[in-house]
């Protein structure tokens, strides 16, 4: 991948984390504030991008393959066998969880770039 599409990249999967419609515009303001210097067809081609196909559907089905392509196919892990299940069925209850602190968002700092 290149540095202009994964600058590209990057700032629309930060939109797309923000809520934020992605455009053109946008995506160039965004590598504009990076210092990031790209031809000027590439924002427009991740936007048109983001107008057909939902961001966060194409984050979530990464690992997925698509039809057709030479990828590989998926591979399906079983779990323990034999003894170890009914070894793993003894052993002694997992541990409490502690609750984590949770991080601040830009909101909670009072930045945004698009304010």
């Amino acid at each position: 991948m290149s540095i202009p599409e994964l600058a590209c990249t990057y700032a629309t999967l930060i939109l797309s984390d923000d809520g934020i419609p992605i455009t053109g515009e946008k995506i160039a303001k965004l590598l504009l504030a990076a210092n990031v210097s790209v031809e000027s067809y590439w924002p427009g081609l991740f936007a048109k991008l983001a107008e057909k196909r939902s961001i966060e559907d194409l984050v979530l089905n990464v690992g997925a393959g698509g039809g057709g392509g030479g990828g590989a196919a998926p591979v399906a892990v079983g779990g323990p066998a034999g003894g170890a299940a009914a070894a793993a069925a003894g052993a002694s209850p997992p541990e409490e969880k502690k609750e984590e602190p949770k991080e601040e968002s830009d909101d909670d700092m009072g930045f945004s770039l698009f304010d």
